[in-house]
This record gives structure tokens, sequence and C-alpha cells, in this order.
């Protein structure tokens, strides 16, 4: 069970990568992306990666659960910035 684990958990952290790129290209504000479902992911891989270091004493799931923490909290940070310029596109478009 460990293994299974382990593995889909190593394939997760690749799995930001994709959304990642799309949200850096994106230029609709990345309207498809749910503050509030990225932000559970963020939180729930967080205290998991808490919860490992403090009760488990488990680096290894807790260095996994924090490379997940950051890859949802990447996908947060982008779609703030993405959402942010195309704000300002749009505003400087209707004040030409």
């Amino acid at each position: 069970m460990l293994a299974l684990f382990s593995f889909f958990n190593f394939l997760r952290v690749f799995s930001y990568v994709p959304q990642i790129i799309k949200v850096a290209r994106d230029e609709h504000g990345a309207s498809a992306i749910s503050y509030s479902t990225w932000a559970m992911w963020t939180c729930a891989n967080g205290s998991t990666l808490g919860y490992a270091a403090v009760n488990l004493h488990d680096p290894w799931l807790a260095f996994i659960s924090g490379v997940n923490t950051a890859g949802c909290a990447i996908v947060i940070a982008l779609t703030v910035v993405k959402r942010r310029q195309h704000r300002e596109r749009l505003e400087a478009r209707s004040a030409a």
C-alpha cells in the first residue's frame, strides 16, 4: 500500500506542471480556476504536511505534502497575477 501511495503522490507532483503552464499562458484571467477548490487542496496538503511532521515524524510524507502544497499555491498565485493582468487590460481598453 505504501508503494501505491508513493507512486500516485509522485505522479501528483508532476500533475501540477501542465496546470501551471496552462494558467501562465492564459490570456483571459484564468477564469476556469476556482480559488476555493485550489485553496482547499492547498490547506489539505498543508495540514497533511503538518500532521506528517509533528504526529507521524515522517519526513518523506511531509516533503511530498510540502511539494503538493507548493504546487497548489503556485496555481493560486499565478491565477491572482493573470486575473489582475486581465482586469488591467480590460480597463485600459475601456479607457481608450
